[in-house]
């Protein structure tokens, strides 16, 4: 699939605007932003500070890479943490969030060219249907975006992905995102359409699973399908592609807005879900407690265990994984929340810019 913007070299930003990226005022979780330099950044969280937007390096200017989009060669970046060494020259680019109580990577506002709007992206394929290759999974997707637009759920469900910024192929998955609970109604009903998707099942399973396990080590077979199967995903119908949807918080959504959290250090437990309404949504917010403690770097962790009251979680493949109930095998970081809220207290967090430690929640039991 060829970029829909002019062919312009990403050191000297497009004077059009591509029919994907439109300027527009607000900017959600999971679009993608454009900057001076031809970087493309995936939009992390809702909650930003004035001098940045959040997110890390999803496609950069790169000879080895296997995308072209305005006529440059770009390589796409799977994994958050290596948008540290992706941006080594760009120190601006590096900046401590309070929210999240650590430094991760962002895009200063001032450079963004060009905001990718999920919401957006999905009414401009509806409307202009040759911007996608023609290809099996695309009219998939077309197929799929018709349905949504159908059931009048256009306002609640986006495109997100290869497709949102034109770099997709004949081998690409289909990346949609809801806001809300009535987006996430939607795209279950969605996922049940099986003229349009198919559920993971028999020898599909395993392919499931190894395309999940190298990111969630540590989980059994049984377990991981089971965690997996809580979520929004399966193959859709034509051409078998992947296909998942990750449901998002709603607009004007205030959980986190007043959060401010402090790293204490590392632990590792075995924890009981006790909530998980708060888990349906990325960032996943589950109230639990800790049965055990396997590992720290802090002195007396069964000191701080008996006041660890919640997991947020900023890793989607851990959005509506998890039931009240369920024992969770959870690794992350332990941190104090502060917010008037109410949600105070001990937590333990999983975010994706750890460079050094690979945080994992794995249904135990």
């Amino acid at each position: 699939m060829s970029a829909p913007a002019p062919s312009t070299p990403p050191s000297s930003p497009p004077s059009t605007p591509s029919p994907l990226g439109r300027e527009l005022p607000a900017v959600r979780d999971r679009d993608y932003l454009l900057d001076r330099s031809g970087v493309v950044f995936k939009v992390i969280g809702d909650v930003h500070p004035g001098s940045h937007w959040l997110g890390y390096v999803k496609y950069h200017p790169d000879p080895r890479g296997d995308r072209t989009l305005f006529g440059t060669t770009y390589r796409q970046n799977t994994i958050v943490s290596k948008a540290f060494g992706i941006l080594a020259d760009r120190p601006e680019c590096y900046v401590y969030s309070p929210a999240i109580g650590c430094v991760i990577t962002g895009v200063p506002r001032e450079d963004v060219v060009l905001h990718y709007s999920c919401r957006r992206a999905l009414a401009t394929l509806h409307e202009r249907p040759e911007l996608v290759d023609g290809s099996a999974v695309s009219k998939d997707l077309l197929a799929i975006i018709d349905w949504i637009v159908d059931q009048g759920a256009g306002d609640v469900i986006g495109v997100t992905g290869s497709f949102l910024v034109g770099v997709a192929g004949p081998r690409s998955d289909i990346d949609l995102v809801c806001y809300g609970p009535r987006g996430y109604d939607a795209a279950k009903s969605l996922f049940t359409e099986r003229s349009l998707i198919r559920p993971y099942e028999g020898e599909d399973l395993t392919r499931l699973y190894v395309r999940r396990a190298k990111y969630m080590a540590g989980s059994s077979f049984d377990m991981l399908l089971r965690q997996e199967a809580r979520k929004l995903q399966g193959l859709t119908s034509g051409a078998g592609a992947h296909i998942n949807c990750e449901p998002l918080r709603a607009d004007g959504d205030r959980t986190f807005h007043d959060v401010v959290a402090q790293e204490v250090g590392q632990i590792s437990v075995l924890a009981r879900i006790t909530d998980h309404r708060e888990g349906l949504a990325t960032p996943a917010l589950y109230g639990i407690t800790v049965d055990t403690v396997i590992a720290s770097t802090i002195d007396e962790p069964e000191v701080f265990a008996r006041r660890i009251t919640h997991l947020r979680s900023y890793l989607g493949a851990y959005t509506g994984a998890f039931r009240e109930g369920d024992t969770v095998h959870l690794s992350g970081r332990l941190v104090h929340i502060q917010g008037s809220s109410g949600r105070g207290g001990f937590g333990i967090e999983l975010t994706p810019w750890s460079a050094t430690e690979s945080y994992l929640a794995n249904l135990a039991r």
